[in-house]
């Protein structure tokens, strides 16, 4: 599917603007999930089902379903091509990837730099679904045009870009510590022995589902999937069987923090913006492609958009790469070495300068006050990334998703960081607030000025519930998927 629907192409847009930083700093951010109003009643995602904080609590000692149905692309590859293709594409190894199991696909460019990554399903023999954010499905498209293999590509968009305004799946996420209880209510009986990435087919009631062992908040549950058309019924039965269980549906607010606790860097900067070997790639793009509307913001600024792009082992993907096969970006990852330069962590905010900040908007001081820290996710971009420095205010690394969770009690984000500086309990310093107090996000933020915030460094994921849960199914820190 040609991404071109003008007779400009992103690199003709980026000829006509002096800095990408910039531009992305300027872009407005929008809200990712808040689509219930164009729904019928009961339908779509709202901010809140109960509160955030209820809606947080569920999912460590409830249950707690995430309604993933609209808010990702999926597109299909099919062809007799179409394990060498996806292969190709990944960092990680497709060795053994039975129909029914899913793989994390990890995509890079050329130079080494992450593209995204997204979850890969193998629907039957040829024929393979990408299921995530579209900086990795529109890579997809790209390379099963431009590249000599047998596939063809079918997109499903998110439910903003989505015409048809129906998918061809519902996906909810089913998880908790009384999960497993609803979904064998459900199934009339014992569910099947499902490993992690893996599937089989259950019963929700009357109909007939999917669930794959996966989970967002690091808790055990099932990724439950099925035909549209059971969307509705599905949804209402989960509520209803699920309420003596304390079941909450998750709201867009909350939904965005999982990642906090589950410690998955989610949304990095694609690597599409330079680089020689991406050249083709921003020739295919159109202008309006989401890579140049995605919003940037937060108190790392570089005019350079480089010092934005994380590497695999930057996030705490080096123990999936694998060498044993031909993928892009192999040369340049090789060229690295296995030496780990950064570290992804959870930095823990100090308390007393959170509360700091937040009194400063009780408080009529006569100077400009620091930017108020939104609860639970204080991000002012889709992008947000801050400065992370010693306490010499030398530059040590950088931080996304800043956020709070009632589970932790805590205000963190989640970090790349120079390896001297990852160990737990490291005191760094956390920079608060966009460079240049307001004035680079053309009127999306209030002037305000930068605080430094002090930070310890945790493990990630932080969540020891997290990390028992992935310890007992043999997941190591950093990945979706098993080593």
């Amino acid at each position: 599917m040609a991404q071109k629907d003008t007779g400009q192409s992103l690199s003709d847009l980026l000829e006509t603007i002096p800095n990408v930083t910039d531009h992305l700093f300027r872009n407005a951010p929008k809200a990712a999930m808040t689509i219930y109003s164009q729904m019928m009643p009961g339908d779509g995602v709202r901010p809140e089902f109960t509160t955030w904080r209820d809606e947080q609590w569920a999912w460590r000692n409830t249950i707690a379903v995430h309604d993933q149905s609209y808010h990702m692309n999926s597109t299909h590859v099919r062809g007799p091509d179409a394990l060498a293709f996806t292969q190709y594409l990944s960092v990680n190894s497709f060795k053994t990837f039975e129909i029914g199991a899913a793989k994390q696909l990890v995509c890079c460019s050329p130079e080494g730099y992450l593209i995204g990554d997204a979850i890969l399903y193998r629907m039957g023999e040829d024929d393979y679904m990408v299921v995530g954010n579209p900086a990795t499905t529109e890579w997809v498209e790209y390379n099963a045009e431009v590249l000599d293999f047998d596939v063809t590509t079918e997109s499903d968009p998110m439910w903003t870009l989505n015409k048809a305004k129906r998918r061809e799946f519902y996906r909810f996420q089913v998880e908790g510590p009384k999960a497993w209880e609803l979904l064998e209510e459900l199934n009339g009986g014992p569910l099947p022995e499902i490993k992690f990435f893996k599937s089989a087919e259950i019963k929700l009631g009357d109909y007939t589902a999917r669930g794959m062992r996966h989970s967002m908040g690091g808790m055990p549950g099932l990724e439950i999937s099925g035909p549209w058309d059971d969307y509705r019924a599905v949804k209402k039965l989960l509520m209803t069987a699920g309420e003596k269980y304390g079941l909450r549906m998750v709201g867009s607010i909350a939904y965005f923090t999982t990642v906090i606790e589950s410690g998955w860097w989610a949304v990095p900067v694609s690597a599409v913006y330079t680089g020689q070997g991406t050249k083709g790639y921003r020739d295919w793009m159109s202008a309006k492609n989401a890579s140049m509307r995605m919003s940037l913001g937060g108190s790392l600024y570089s005019e350079n958009i480089e010092d934005y792009y994380l590497t695999p082992y930057d996030v705490n993907y080096g123990h999936i790469i694998k060498f044993d096969h031909d993928f892009i970006g192999r040369d340049a990852l090789e060229a690295m070495g296995t030496e780990q330069k950064r570290r992804k962590v959870t930095l823990v905010w100090n308390a007393e300068d959170v509360m700091g900040v937040q009194q400063s908007m009780l408080e009529d001081t006569g100077e400009v006050n620091p930017l108020p820290i939104t609860m639970p996710l204080a991000a002012i971009a889709r992008m947000h990334y801050d400065r992370v420095e010693d306490t010499e205010g030398n530059l040590i690394g950088l931080a996304t998703y800043p956020g709070y969770t009632t589970n932790e009690r805590a205000m963190m984000s989640i970090a790349s960081v120079d390896v001297a500086f990852a160990e737990p309990g490291t005191e760094v310093v956390l920079v608060w607030g966009e460079d240049g107090g307001g004035s680079r996000s053309a009127g999306n933020i209030e002037p305000h000025r930068q605080v430094r915030i002090r930070a310890t460094v945790a493990p990630s994921p932080i969540s020891k519930a997290a990390q028992s849960y992935r310890s007992d199914i043999g997941i190591k820190r950093g990945s979706l998927e098993e080593a």
